[in-house]
């Protein structure tokens, strides 16, 4: 199954990254090498969206902890990796990029509804 974009503005869009974690990422529409070479309004705008992601991810799924990372080194260009971490997780405590550490089996609640409460959550921000 190929990403689905789950929200987008002018500026930027978040995809579903398929996993066995809830596992979103923002990008930004106009690529930029590094987040210093963004426009202030811009960053402030992501650090915005991160934060209302990280917030709805440890509402809606109490995972144990929430990894960010933004390596951009085989897609060079910035965009952020948001995910929910469970200990009962295939790789934790290994990124998702690491080391299988067992089978997971885990049962979450529903996706959908969660990007339903998300897409709320960004709206209130204002930001569109």
């Amino acid at each position: 199954m190929q990403n689905e974009i789950i929200w987008e503005d002018s500026d930027i869009f978040i995809v579903r990254n398929e996993s066995e974690i809830p596992w979103l990422i923002v990008h930004p529409k106009e690529d930029f090498r590094e987040f210093s070479q963004m426009p202030q309004e811009l960053r402030a705008k992501i650090m915005d969206i991160l934060l209302a992601i990280e917030k709805m991810l440890l509402e809606y799924y109490k995972p144990h902890k929430i990894n960010i990372a933004s390596f951009g080194n085989y897609l060079p260009k910035q965009h952020w990796h948001i995910m929910a971490r469970f200990k009962e997780d295939s790789y934790f405590p290994e990124p998702m990029w690491g080391v299988i550490q067992r089978e997971a089996k885990l049962n979450l609640p529903n996706f959908e509804l969660f990007k339903v409460k998300l897409i709320e959550s960004i709206d209130l921000l204002h930001i569109r």
